[in-house]
């Protein structure tokens, strides 16, 4: 073999080396999805506030959740917040998802829960251009989570309901713990963060992550 064909023959198998390396670990990273305000409406409370039948606006990535045409007004006892996204379908009560600096903003101690457990949570006034209702209950801080298929879940070695220690690749890496894992036959691959945590560890819409089995084994990247 000549000299040129012992070079080239080197460069292939350095990048073969090289895209097989990040094709495994492209197969363990999650994207990461930034979740705004929105709140989740009960049919009562839609109609009760829009008189009409809802629109879709677009789906999200996850399937069977979509947009709504229609925004809210958030009442607190301290401030306002407008424009706040719908999200459909229609839940069986209704719910607020914000994070801590909105809740700060509304004068509103909201919890750390997850979508669904709103037992125990304050509640506030919401209102549209055609109605005002106020909730009991239901205005929660979203606690982060990852949505994964069940064939996901088989192959990071994790179930239903478990909580994982999770790092971003960003440029601000952090590692996140308590992230709930939900397996369902109907979910896409990401995981949910609100923007305070988003912007604290410098996220964007093209941020990945990995699932860290051992967080003592994690070295820090810095000098």
């Amino acid at each position: 073999m000549s000299v040129n064909e012992e070079l080239i023959s080197a460069i292939v198998g350095e990048v073969t080396r090289r895209l097989r390396q990040q094709s495994n670990q492209n197969q363990n990273d999650i994207p990461i999805e930034l979740s705004a305000r929105h709140a989740h409406l009960s049919e009562k409370d839609y109609y009760e506030l829009f008189k009409e039948p809802p629109k879709q606006l677009r789906e999200l990535s996850q399937p069977g959740q979509y947009l709504l045409d229609k925004r809210l007004r958030l009442i607190g006892p301290k401030g306002v917040i407008d424009n706040i996204a719908i999200l459909g379908p229609f839940r069986k009560e209704s719910q607020i998802e914000l994070s801590v600096t909105d809740s700060r903003m509304l004068g509103v101690n909201a919890p750390v829960r997850h979508s669904g457990d709103i037992d125990g949570t304050p509640g506030a006034v919401i209102s549209s251009s055609e109605g005002l209702i106020a909730l009991d209950r239901g205005v929660i801080v979203a606690g982060r989570h990852i949505h994964m298929h069940p064939d996901d879940a088989a192959r990071f070695g994790v179930n239903d309901m478990d909580l994982v220690c999770v790092q971003t690749e960003s440029h601000r890496p952090v590692i996140f713990r308590d992230v709930l894992i939900r397996v369902n036959k109907n979910f896409r691959l990401s995981m949910h963060i609100d923007f305070d945590e988003g912007n604290a560890s410098g996220c964007t819409s093209k941020t990945r992550c990995i699932i860290i089995k051992n967080v003592a084994e994690v070295q820090c990247a810095c000098g």
